[in-house]
């Protein structure tokens, strides 16, 4: 049985769902790796609800899909060349993971960025994220490189660089 799921433009009345499946997603992906003090200061950096909601006017939260009129999930993404496109954030409520939410959610982005002339695509993805990896790559992505930023906290937060090409349209 195949769920109905809606692909939408996230509004502003979504803000706190938002900022909820955000902070716990990224929270999962850091889990074990990151201490709990830098991600309690990187959660209210990115995810307190002014942000949210100033990122969502702004745009920067681009597709959300709903289940049932329930928030299911939310990526972001945009152009960073004349022909390059990143996802910038990308999660999916725990309970409608592995039921097709992110992958309608990343085909809607594609499709965005495919017709803004993107012919590569690339993300960053937390190393060890056993999550989000194997999902990426199944789709194409193929690792380039990996980046490691210091935090404010003096750990070390390494991202891993996927990127894939896509069709020119």
């Amino acid at each position: 049985m195949s769920l109905d799921i809606s692909i939408i433009k996230p509004q502003t009345e979504h803000t706190e769902t938002i900022a909820a499946i955000c902070a716990a997603g990224w929270r999962q992906t850091v889990e074990g790796i990151l201490s709990k003090e830098y991600q309690a200061k990187n959660i209210d950096f990115w995810y307190n609800l002014e942000r949210v909601r100033h990122d969502i006017q702004k745009g920067a939260y681009t597709h959300a899909a709903l289940i049932d009129s329930k928030f299911a999930g939310v990526i972001g993404g945009g152009m960073t060349g004349s022909n390059t496109a990143e996802i910038f954030m990308f999660y999916v409520d725990e309970t409608y993971r592995y039921k097709g939410v992110g992958t309608r959610l990343l085909e809607a982005l594609t499709q965005d960025h495919m017709n803004n002339g993107a012919v590569a695509q690339w993300v960053s993805v937390q190393e060890g994220n056993q999550r989000g990896i194997p999902f990426y790559e199944s789709r194409g992505f193929v690792y380039q490189e990996r980046s490691v930023s210091p935090t404010d906290t003096s750990e070390e937060q390494v991202s891993l660089r996927y990127k894939r090409s896509l069709p020119e349209t």
